[in-house]
C-alpha cells in the first residue's frame, strides 16, 4: 500500500487527513467553535501526528472554520496542503444551498485566501454543482481562478462520473470528493475512474456518519466488521479507515473529530493491514447501490 498520494501530480501528501468540518458550532456545524483553543491545539496535533491534508470548505461556520485553521497551522509549512471548497452557501444550521455562479465562486475563493492567510489556494473543489447553473459554468470559472494563480488544483465534489468527465474537457481535475464508504460504495465507478486518471478520491463519510449527526454508524457495527476488529485487538472505527486505504492507493481518507483521542486512533488506523480474508469479509457490509 502506497503511504502517499501525488495531488495534482506535484503535491505528495500523506494518504490519511483530517477533515476540519465539525471544529464548528452547533447545531449544523454553524457558528464560531466554542472551543476555539481546544480546536487550535487539536490541528496542530493532527500535524504532528502525521495529516498533510487538511479539509474546510466556506460554508463550514460559515468561515470561521477556515479562520480557526489559519490560527492553528498558518503559515503553512510543506508538506502540509489545506484544501477548501466554494459554491455552497449556508445561511442557518439548517439553510444550506448552491450557489455556483462564476461570481459567487470568485468571491468564496477571494475569501478563503484572506481567511486562510494564503496567495493560493492549493486545492480549491467545488463544492457543489449548482442545478441552477450550468456545470461548465461553474467549472470553467475554477478554471479562470486557476489561470490567475488564485488556486493551484481544481478539485469536485458531490459530482457524478459524468460531471467529472465533463469537467476534465475544461481543466485537469486533480480531486473529487464524494461520499464513499465501506458499507456505502455506490460510487465504486468513480472510485475507479479517479484511480485510472491519477486523481485523488477524498471519501467525505468515512464512517457513514450523516451530515449534522456526529455518530459514526460503522464504529458501531455488528458483524463482519466487530469481527476482524476484534482478530486485530483494533477498534471497527479503524477497521473501516484501513480498508479504505487498501480500497485503492488513490483514496485518502479524511475523517473528522473533535476528539484529541479519536484523532490518534484515527491516525493509527493507517498502520494496520487488512488480509485478503479480512478483506473478503467485509465485502458483507456493502449495501446496494
Amino acid at each position: 500500500m502506497n503511504t502517499h498520494f501525488a495531488l495534482g501530480g506535484d503535491l505528495p501528501v500523506y494518504r490519511l487527513g483530517f477533515g476540519a468540518m465539525r471544529l464548528c458550532g452547533q447545531p449544523g456545524n454553524f457558528g464560531r467553535y466554542a472551543d476555539w483553543e481546544g480546536g487550535v491545539r487539536l490541528l496542530r496535533r493532527a500535524v504532528e501526528l502525521g495529516v498533510e491534508l487538511v479539509d474546510t470548505a466556506h460554508p463550514y461556520g460559515p468561515g470561521t472554520n477556515e479562520e480557526l485553521i489559519a490560527e492553528a497551522l498558518a503559515p503553512y509549512a510543506a508538506p502540509l496542503v489545506v484544501t477548501t471548497k466554494g459554491g455552497v452557501e449556508k445561511t442557518a444550521p439548517d439553510k444550506v444551498f448552491p450557489d455556483g455562479s462564476p461570481e459567487s465562486l470568485r468571491r468564496f475563493c477571494e475569501a478563503s485566501l484572506k481567511r486562510l492567510r494564503v496567495e493560493r489556494i492549493d486545492l480549491y473543489q467545488l463544492h457543489r454543482p449548482d442545478p441552477a447553473v450550468p456545470f461548465a459554468e461553474s467549472v470553467g470559472a475554477l478554471a479562470s481562478l486557476r489561470a490567475e494563480g488564485k488556486i493551484r488544483h481544481v478539485g469536485l465534489s458531490n459530482v457524478t462520473l459524468a460531471q467529472v468527465e465533463e469537467a476534465r474537457l475544461i481543466v485537469p481535475i486533480a480531486s473529487v470528493q464524494n461520499r464513499y464508504n465501506l458499507a456505502e460504495r455506490s460510487d465504486d465507478a468513480v472510485v475507479d475512474y479517479c484511480a485510472q486518471h491519477a486523481i485523488a478520491y477524498l471519501p467525505w463519510g468515512p464512517l457513514a456518519a450523516k451530515p449534522f449527526d456526529p455518530r459514526a454508524p460503522l464504529t458501531e457495527a455488528g458483524g463482519p466488521l466487530e469481527q476482524v476488529a476484534h482478530s486485530l485487538g483494533t477498534t471497527p472505527g479503524q477497521v473501516a479507515l484501513a480498508w479504505l486505504l487498501q480500497r485503492s492507493d488513490n483514496i485518502l481518507p479524511i475523517p473528522g473529530t473533535t476528539s484529541l483521542h479519536h484523532l490518534e486512533e484515527n491516525m493509527a488506523a493507517a498502520h494496520l493491514t487488512l488480509s485478503p480474508a479480512n478483506m473478503e469479509l467485509l465485502g458483507k457490509l456493502a449495501t446496494a447501490p
